[in-house]
């Protein structure tokens, strides 16, 4: 079976620097630290308000790592520009409000569907592989097909949010497994992630047209603990176990 690949997201060490507003910790630093320890991509999300990651991280990290860049971003002008300019590897579209502590469910492409499209055209033709970060639903999926990403992110905070609270998972998890298995049918690489811990992903990562996980505050939370480089390395064995 083809092994499941783990994208590191590093924003929370950022989030930690500027809580100080001082120069540490270096997202760079872990960001190197994660590709050592063996993630297969590193991501990172310039939000409007530069609340963790700044223009500079983006600048610094795309210049030193070797693995894949995947860049997160809101579908505006701003960082469309800011995505051709840089170019990363990959670009993931995702939702975004400013009141919000976190990313909340999937992006909502037919409010926005022209622009969307349009970024989508843009990033391509810049040679950048991009994605959509979406609820686990077909129609989304559909659309999202129609609109001509090379892959999908399903968003996994309602199926993280019974399963920590031991609340029945099995319609949850039924819904993604179906997702995902519709949207690797249809020919689009299948991502997921937000809120996975060690035992949730090893739930989902039994969904074999998943390939790709992508985690960032549970391994920032963790690494307190154990260590950056032990954390990733505990969670790429959770999921291809």
């Amino acid at each position: 079976m083809t092994k499941k690949r783990l994208g590191v997201n590093i924003d929370h060490v950022a989030t930690i620097r500027n809580a100080r507003g001082e120069i540490y910790p270096n997202p760079l630093r872990a960001a190197l630290i994660a590709q050592k320890a063996g993630a297969d991509s590193i991501t990172i999300h310039l939000r409007e308000d530069r609340r963790h990651i700044r223009d500079y991280d983006l600048k610094n990290i795309k210049k030193k790592l070797k693995i894949p860049l995947n860049l997160e971003v809101a579908p505006t002008d701003e960082m469309l520009k800011i995505a051709i300019k840089n170019k990363p590897n990959y670009v993931c579209l995702v939702p975004e409000k400013r009141k919000e502590i976190t990313t909340e469910g999937g992006l909502n492409i037919k409010k926005n569907k022209k622009f969307i499209q349009k970024m989508i055209m843009i990033l391509k033709k810049n040679k950048v592989r991009v994605s959509l970060f979406i609820e686990p639903k077909i129609n989304d999926i559909k659309l999202s097909r129609l609109l001509g990403v090379n892959c999908v992110e399903l968003h996994t905070g309602n199926f993280c949010n019974l399963f920590n609270k031991d609340k029945k998972i099995e319609k949850s998890y039924l819904k993604l497994k179906n997702a995902a298995n519709y949207a690797k049918k249809i020919g689009l690489e299948v991502h997921a992630g937000h809120g996975l811990t060690y035992k949730s992903a090893s739930k989902i990562s039994k969904i074999r047209s998943i390939s790709e996980f992508n985690i960032g505050h549970f391994l920032i939370s963790e690494s307190l603990f154990c260590g950056l480089n032990d954390a990733i390395k505990r969670f790429k064995k959770v999921i291809n176990t």
